[in-house]
């Protein structure tokens, strides 16, 4: 992947998405896939997951690397037009707001607990509106996980943390209905894939 010649300052939070700017949607679309393609067991998977990435951002000019910092690793996202081949020169670039910064390792930052909640609890509505009551509950239930116990989007969950909710937190906290139970699994996926929609619907405006 390319490299950059100095790092940006974005952590990827902003007051407002200007023109040219990623919606946050697809920024946590990214990172989610990011996770995966570091946490894949084979090649040919982790490929699949980048290739995915690279589509979604092709859609906005933007590009993707991943950066080892010595905190862990940082996925930058870049505007496409900064590349000059295979370097970024960002001491010559006059805005660099544009670019996204997105920790991969360690929780999300509780300060935005809030806003995150609700992202997370718009998500589980949208599941419980495409995909019944039961996955709608499981999805609560999940989010009621990630927010609490990891400060993070449902979307970024990592293959640890959904373990951890399904054989700890979801038998012991949640008192699921057998329905639930028998769901939990495809409930945890259909998250991911609603996410993965709301991405793609994602407008730049």
């Amino acid at each position: 992947m390319p490299e950059t010649s100095d790092s940006t300052d974005r952590d990827g939070s902003a007051d407002e998405t200007d023109e040219g700017e990623l919606p946050p949607a697809v920024v946590e679309e990214c990172e989610r896939l990011t996770r995966l393609a570091l946490e894949a067991v084979d090649e040919d998977e982790t490929d699949a997951y980048r290739e995915r990435r690279a589509a979604v951002l092709e859609d906005h000019a933007f590009t993707a690397r991943v950066r080892d910092d010595d905190a862990g690793d940082v996925l930058v996202l870049h505007p496409a037009e900064w590349h000059d081949g295979e370097v970024i020169r960002t001491d010559r670039i006059e805005d660099l707001s544009r670019a996204f910064e997105v920790p991969l390792e360690g929780p999300g930052d509780p300060d935005s607990w809030a806003d995150l909640d609700a992202s997370n609890r718009a998500l589980a509505a949208a599941v419980r509106e495409r995909h019944g009551e039961v996955h709608g509950e499981n999805a609560e239930t999940f989010a009621d996980f990630m927010g609490n116990h990891c400060a993070k989007p449902m979307a970024s969950a990592t293959r640890g943390e959904i373990a951890e909710f399904l054989e700890e937190y979801f038998v012991r906290n949640a008192w699921p209905s057998p329905s639930q139970r028998a769901a939990i699994e495809e409930s945890i996926e259909l998250v991911f894939e609603t996410a993965g929609e709301s991405a793609s619907d994602a407008d730049v405006s």
